[in-house]
């Protein structure tokens, strides 16, 4: 009996002990969860819960106007819609597409971004107006741009060329005149140069933040050491922008993926040399198709995840440290 009495007692010591911990514990992050709720319950419904909806909708046959209206049943078929579209040499042609176009939308966005910061990172006299120079393209719209790349890239040539076309006939390059977007194989690619043109600025800003970033003790070590210019990029500068770059990588990869705006004021979404899955969504949603545009987005959001994710465990690990 007297065992169990000492137990009892330090039971009842620890009780209020727990409640005083427990109750110190939500006046500590309950505010904070309190003041947050409202747009978790946001984002909880309106990207999460569109995106279930989403991915629900691309398992279901719900491929006319009467199935959306209810005036037809819509039953759940499940990855019959995604099997159709690998299947379609059309999407296949899109996925093919946006494979060139990401490669050269980030290839020259990445290696322009990279030399105007690294000129720009030397000491330069005007360095702000240069910078403005290079930065104002990213604050024009796609559609605006794309309205004016269309006329520049233009397919006509020789004595009716215009655009790029004409600019290059007068500097007597005219044996590099093409067809530009209406090129049956490569027209994708015409689409590139106006993204390249107006997002290499934002890329440039990345890198010189990463130059000015780097401690100036480093680069003298370096020299000390006996490193010459290229050991000292190699060894030095380069391993500081990795990070920089990888960023550079993520943001411009998944822009490009999502790529809309921009082609379809620059061609259209007729135009079955430029065609990617983001026209192919929507040219099923003008039809009423829901269940493969549906299917397209879902295809598109795990492209994507497939490349943000890493990088977001990646960074995770590294803050961790």
């Amino acid at each position: 009996m007297a065992t169990e009495t000492a137990l009892d007692k330090r039971e009842r010591a620890k009780s209020p002990r727990k409640k005083a911990r427990s109750s110190n514990g939500f006046k500590q992050w309950g505010p904070g969860l309190l003041l947050v709720s409202p747009s978790l319950i946001l984002v909880a419904i309106f990207v999460y819960g569109l995106l279930g909806s989403n991915v629900y909708t691309s398992l279901q046959n719900n491929h006319t106007a009467p199935q959306i209206s209810g005036a037809q049943p819509v039953n759940f078929v499940g990855f019959d819609n995604f099997a159709a579209l690998f299947a379609s040499a059309d999407f296949q042609h899109s996925l093919v597409n946006l494979l060139m176009f990401t490669v050269l939308f980030l290839l020259g966005t990445l290696i322009l971004g990279f030399i105007w910061a690294w000129l720009l990172d030397k000491p330069l006299k005007g360095e702000g107006i240069f910078r403005s120079v290079f930065l104002f393209p990213m604050a024009v719209s796609f559609i605006a741009s794309g309205v004016v790349w269309r006329w520049l890239l233009n397919s006509a040539q020789d004595e009716n060329a215009s655009g790029l076309n004409r600019l290059l006939q007068m500097i007597g390059l005219g044996f590099l005149q093409n067809d530009w977007i209406s090129n049956a194989k490569f027209g994708v690619l015409a689409i590139a140069i106006p993204a390249i043109w107006q997002l290499s600025g934002y890329v440039m800003a990345l890198f010189l933040a990463g130059f000015r970033g780097i401690p100036d003790d480093l680069r003298e070590a370096g020299r000390v050491d006996g490193a010459n210019e290229f050991q000292l990029y190699r060894y030095i500068i380069f391993p500081q922008l990795a990070p920089v770059a990888l960023s550079a990588i993520i943001i411009i990869g998944h822009m490009s993926l999502k790529s809309f705006d921009l082609i379809m004021a620059v061609a259209d979404q007729t135009f079955y040399q430029t065609k990617v899955p983001a026209i192919d969504m929507y040219n099923f949603m003008t039809v009423s198709d829901y269940s493969n545009a549906a299917a397209v987005g879902t295809v598109l959001l795990v492209i994507v995840a497939v490349l943000v994710v890493p990088y977001l465990i990646h960074d995770a690990k590294e803050g961790a440290r």
